[in-house]
């Protein structure tokens, strides 16, 4: 499946791009917020490398390694979603205070 490796590679370097802009900001509610991005990227690529295993091997190992990367990664998502949403205004205020 090319399109979910695609996919795949697409989310990590999301992940690395938020993760390194995380890692760059002085802003604490900011870097929160970011970090909430990060890991709805990384959430995304166990998911979609889940997905991917259970195409390539038919084994009830790779079954059951795949349900829990899927499980992990959809609930790193979800975390990630939740920490994105509660940190957006905080971040949108730390702005707008830091401008004067």
């Amino acid at each position: 499946m090319p399109i979910l490796v695609t996919l795949i590679v697409l989310s990590l370097g999301v992940y690395l791009f938020y993760k390194i802009k995380s890692v760059r900001t002085k802003m604490p509610m900011e870097k929160k917020w970011i970090s909430g991005k990060s890991s709805i990227a990384l959430g995304t690529f166990v998911s979609l490398f889940g997905v991917n295993q259970l195409f390539l091997f038919h084994t009830t190992t790779t079954y059951i390694i795949s349900a829990v990367f899927i499980f992990v990664g959809v609930f790193s998502i979800w975390g990630g979603y939740k920490m994105y949403k509660f940190y957006l205004p905080h971040a949108i205020e730390e702005a707008a205070n830091q401008k004067g």
